[in-house]
């Protein structure tokens, strides 16, 4: 376990292997060992520098000294932005990122964001461009309302399966991703997944707060038509929870985006994708201007690949 000041906050991080620094950064209420360990390691096996973290409010990272809302304050936000109450949005989470990078003595970095991840992934690519080198921007979706809109019957069931305690979070949680997964769910993954989250750190509260941090944040459609860095963009076709409209649209709004769509995945990372995901992850770095990042640590060492 390392951790590290960044934005004026703390976060937990991990490091793993050699090579161009790539960031991965992860969705809604997702602790940084939620990351599937083999999926990673087919990462760091491409020579990667790999670097995992909790978003702020999540695992070991910095908890946010206020009230989260209420699930009935998600819902009215859901339906209107406006009214719903955030102390820090998508943006400031970007930041948390960019400060991450600072900390490691890291210039630019590829980043890689799944779900709330790949609006914050966005949201660097953004504002903060030149720390970018690419961007693989996974089942997430623009911010604008009209398109990656969960399926009505999992909106119907969310409200009872985000209310979570200690005692039922693994059960519910198993029971969420089935809902999301589509056909490639794997229940011991997500039981497992569920009780290493759990014993590491239990707190609802912060996934409450992150979700208002979604939807009060502005819709990035008009500003991702700035991104210069080389985007890929990988969806599923039957993913329920940000569907794949949201997709499709972030590859449009992206100048020169690739869209990769998998007809058996959902909210997920299908194991049997993960070489083919992995594969196009790594085209998509080699479109990257030539860099020599600075390294982690006086004590690491990073290796440049011809």
């Amino acid at each position: 376990m390392a951790q590290a000041t960044a934005n004026g906050i703390t976060l937990d991080y991990e490091v793993r292997g050699e090579g161009d620094p790539m960031l991965l950064v992860m969705g809604l209420g997702g602790q940084r060992v939620s990351w599937p360990k083999g999926f990673i390691d087919e990462l760091v096996d491409a020579r990667f520098q790999v670097i995992t973290f909790d978003n702020r409010d999540i695992g070991l990272s910095t908890k946010t000294a206020s009230p989260p809302p209420t699930t009935r304050e998600l819902m009215v936000g859901f339906i209107s932005p406006k009214r719903i109450r955030t102390k820090y949005y998508l943006a400031d989470m970007a930041k948390d990122a960019v400060g991450l990078l600072d900390a490691l003595n890291i210039g630019s970095a590829h980043v890689v964001g799944i779900s709330m991840g790949g609006m914050i992934s966005q949201c660097m690519a953004i504002d903060h461009p030149t720390r970018i080198l690419s961007l693989t921007s996974i089942m997430s979706t623009t911010g604008n309302r009209r398109v990656g809109r969960s399926a009505t019957k999992l909106i119907l069931r969310l409200p009872k399966l985000i209310k979570v305690t200690r005692k039922t979070a693994i059960d519910k949680g198993v029971e969420l991703f089935r809902l999301i997964s589509g056909s490639s769910f794997d229940e011991s993954e997500a039981r497992e997944t569920g009780r290493v989250a759990l014993e590491r750190n239990f707190d609802p509260d912060g996934s409450a707060r992150q979700t208002a941090a979604i939807f009060a944040s502005p819709d990035r459609t008009a500003f991702l038509k700035s991104v210069s860095a080389p985007t890929l963009v990988i969806h599923g076709m039957e993913d329920t929870l940000v569907t794949l409209s949201g997709g499709i649209e972030t590859a449009r709004a992206i100048p020169n985006a690739r869209l990769l769509v998998f007809p058996d995945m959902g909210h997920n990372l299908p194991r049997a994708r993960w070489a083919e995901i992995v594969e196009a992850i790594v085209v998509n770095t080699k479109r990257a201007k030539p860099t020599v990042p600075v390294g982690l640590t006086p004590t690491q060492t990073v290796s440049i690949s011809a």
